[in-house]
C-alpha cells in the first residue's frame, strides 16, 4: 500500500494521498489550506489519479482545498452530514471573530458532486476498502477512516483531528465538546489493536499500543472503564 502524506498550508494540515500502489487509483485525504499543488505534486511523482476525496472533518484547515482538487479531477467529496454546513459556512464552524482572522481571501463552497459518510459505513475506493466510525468531539460530525490489517501492511487508522501521538484535538470550537471526545476515544479508539497505526502523529506516527501506555487521554478512557475497557491485540 501507498500512503504520500505531506503538512499543508498556514496550519499543516496533514493530507493524504492513499492507493494500492504506486501507478493506481487512490483517494484524498483532507485536502486542507494550500494542499491543490501538494496534491498535484504527489498524484505525478507516484504516477496516481484520485476516485474521490474523503474528509474528516469540515474545519477550513481539512477542507479549504476541496473545491479546486474534486473539479481538477471531477471527483466526489465525502463528508459527514453534521459538518457538510461548514465547506460553505466555515466562520460559524469556528466563531465569527476568530474566523475572519483565519480565512482571509479563501475561496469556499461546496464541490459539484458531495457524498455524505454515515457511522459504520464502509467506503470501497481504488481498491480500497475504508471502514467509517462517527467520532464527534472535534466537530459534531467528525469520522475517522480505517483500512484492515493485510499480510504485507498493520491496519491504518486516520484519526483526523481526534488522536495524536500523546494528544488529542481541540474541543473549544464551536461544535466541540470535551466529554463527546472522550466517549470517542473509548468507542472508536481503545477496541482496537494495538499494533493499528495511527496518522497523524504530529510529525511521526504512532500506534493505538504506544497511545494505550503513554497518552494521558486514553489512559484516562481505559481507567475510567476499568475492567470493561475493550481491548484487543494483547
Amino acid at each position: 500500500m501507498l500512503i504520500a502524506g505531506f503538512p499543508a498550508g498556514a496550519w499543516g494540515t496533514n493530507c493524504y494521498l492513499v492507493a494500492p500502489a504506486a501507478g493506481e487509483e487512490c483517494v484524498i485525504i483532507d485536502p486542507g489550506h494550500q494542499a491543490a499543488e501538494g496534491v498535484e505534486d504527489a498524484l505525478k511523482k507516484h504516477r496516481l489519479k484520485p476516485v474521490a476525496v474523503v474528509l474528516t472533518h469540515g474545519h477550513i484547515d481539512h477542507v479549504a482545498s476541496v473545491v479546486p482538487v474534486c473539479g481538477a479531477h471531477d471527483v466526489p467529496a465525502w463528508i459527514h452530514p453534521d459538518d457538510r454546513y461548514m465547506m460553505s459556512d466555515p466562520e460559524k464552524a469556528i466563531g465569527r471573530s476568530f474566523g475572519a482572522q483565519l480565512l482571509g481571501e479563501l475561496t469556499v463552497g461546496e464541490p459539484s458532486d458531495v457524498k455524505e459518510l454515515a457511522d459504520g459505513a464502509r467506503l470501497k475506493l481504488a481498491g480500497l476498502d475504508f471502514s467509517v466510525a462517527h467520532a464527534p468531539g472535534h466537530t459534531k460530525g467528525s469520522v475517522t477512516f480505517q483500512l484492515p490489517e493485510s499480510a504485507e501492511v498493520p491496519s491504518v487508522f486516520f484519526s483526523g483531528d481526534l488522536l495524536f501521538a500523546g494528544s488529542i484535538g481541540r474541543t473549544d470550537l464551536p461544535g466541540g465538546s470535551h466529554d463527546e471526545m472522550l466517549e470517542s476515544l473509548a468507542r472508536v479508539c481503545l477496541p482496537l489493536d494495538d499494533s493499528t497505526v495511527v496518522l497523524p502523529g504530529h510529525n511521526e506516527h504512532t500506534t493505538i499500543g504506544r497511545e494505550r501506555a503513554t497518552n494521558p487521554y486514553l489512559r484516562q478512557v481505559a481507567a475510567g472503564l476499568g475492567a470493561d475497557a475493550p481491548r484487543r491485540g494483547m
